[in-house]
């Protein structure tokens, strides 16, 4: 997975709120960490640890090859939009807006329960994430 981190030129984040009920902290992760065979998140604020299984490591492994490849295609993305239809026609939102400004959130499964993962993807700066 390095080299989809080279290629992707950015961080890639997911986060998600810790499971324990007396926690309201979040489990940060870089996507590129979840290849290493050792990963495991940490809540930052109970510091309860997460152990990934092999099922959804392949996923989120899956979703960073997705992130590489929408990288590598960004120029033709720079073409394409999407068609909304609105009362007075049409609405034509380029692809590449839609992109930085939607927050992208993928549900698995972890255990018996069902997690939203929030993904970041930024340019790589401190300040970008929450």
């Amino acid at each position: 997975m390095a080299n989809n981190t080279d290629k992707l030129g950015a961080k890639a984040q997911i986060d998600f709120h810790c499971l324990d009920n007396d926690c309201e902290g979040i489990v940060k992760f870089n996507l590129a960490d979840v290849a290493s065979s050792d990963f495991q998140a940490v809540c930052e604020k109970c510091h309860r640890p997460y152990e990934l299984d092999g099922e959804l490591r392949k996923k989120l492994q899956k979703m960073l090859k997705l992130i590489v490849t929408i990288r590598e295609v960004e120029d033709i993305l720079g073409d394409c939009s999407v068609s909304v239809t609105v009362a007075g026609g049409e609405v034509k939102i380029p692809y590449a807006l839609l992109l930085t400004r939607l927050n992208t959130m993928i549900s698995l499964n972890y255990g018996n329960q069902k997690v939203d993962f929030h993904l970041w993807v930024e340019p790589s700066s401190p300040d970008t994430f929450r």
